[in-house]
């Protein structure tokens, strides 16, 4: 179901990105848009996972480098079944993680420094099954080929004002077109990203916390996590507001709210969610958006919350 709703996807923004195409340069320029797209689509499967690393200066860690986070991922992998990603840390303040890669055979996990230094050892977990679980729905693939073409369509909106709208460029809607181009595809390919990624959070959530075990260690890292995004500024996440979708919370502005224009799911209802799964399961004590955060981190040694059920790390 995945492969067909990742396939719709992708002819949905191929489309627009042609039609950005025709606003600028008639049909002559859908032709090349076509064009164009399609190379990025056969270049997105291959390559997309790795060029999202980049823009966000992700390192690469194993084993020796970042053992406690290391063993949380291949332990978590274990449980879900998964082959074992490739574990990445950004260097960044803000509390925050994602996943990429085209299938779990060469999937991607990468956390910030932000968030493994604040939150605890179950909280990690919480957070990186979550990721996992996105990699075993093969969401991966789709957010990473929507971050690509969202962000050449924004591209193409651009050109569109230094090609102006002339007739002679076989525009047939002269500057009204170009205005179009500017201004709405952007806004339909960001709406398409909103909704793609909102959907799927909720699922991930889910799927996260049967992986971990126990959903309260992802509802406490939410509430951390949305805490502290909103006052610490990601500047490659900015620089880059394409890729906004693929972290857990997002990166640019950390809104509370289900709006039209939010590229994930309200914090707090994501967390009532856990916590109705919890109560199911047995577990207590529900976290809330302004749980405070944590002093240590999981290469602190840090003990297990009270109340937490033993992990496969215990």
């Amino acid at each position: 179901m995945n492969t067909v709703k990742t396939a719709m996807l992708i002819a949905g923004m191929t489309a627009l990105f042609m039609g950005v195409g025709f606003l600028i340069g008639g049909g002559r320029g859908m032709a090349v848009a076509f064009a164009v797209a399609a190379a990025m689509n056969l270049f997105s499967y291959w390559n997309a996972d790795k060029m999202v690393l980049r823009m966000h200066h992700a390192r690469e860690v194993d084993a020796r480098t970042a053992p406690e986070y290391h063993r949380i991922v291949a332990e978590l992998a274990a449980r879900a079944g998964l082959p074992m990603p490739r574990v990445y840390v950004i260097e960044n303040d803000q509390p925050n993680a994602f996943a990429t890669g085209r299938n779990p055979q060469n999937a991607a996990v990468a956390a910030t420094t932000g968030l493994l230094q604040r939150l605890t050892p179950e909280e990690v977990a919480g957070v990186m099954a979550h990721e996992l679980a996105h990699v075993q729905n093969r969401d991966t693939l789709t957010m990473t080929v929507t971050a690509t073409l969202a962000g050449a369509i924004s591209m193409l909106g651009n050109f569109a004002f230094f090609m102006g709208g002339s007739r002679q460029n076989n525009n047939p809607l002269g500057m009204i077109g170009v205005l179009l181009a500017m201004i709405v595809a952007p806004l339909a390919a960001m709406i398409v990203q909103m909704a793609i990624s909102r959907t799927r959070e909720y699922s991930a959530d889910r799927r996260g916390a049967e992986i971990c075990g126990n959903p309260l260690w992802l509802a406490s890292a939410l509430g951390k996590i949305a805490g502290a995004a909103g006052r610490t500024v990601n500047y490659d996440a900015e620089r880059n507001p394409a890729t906004a979708h693929m972290f857990i919370v997002n990166p640019l502005n950390g809104q509370r709210m289900d709006g039209l224009f939010s590229t994930h799911p309200d914090t707090q209802n994501r967390i009532d969610a856990l916590s109705a799964m919890a109560a199911e399961m047995g577990a207590t004590a529900p976290a809330r958006v302004d749980a405070p955060p944590a002093r240590s981190g999981p290469w602190s040694g840090a003990r297990r919350s009270p109340g937490s059920r033993k992990g496969p790390w215990g």
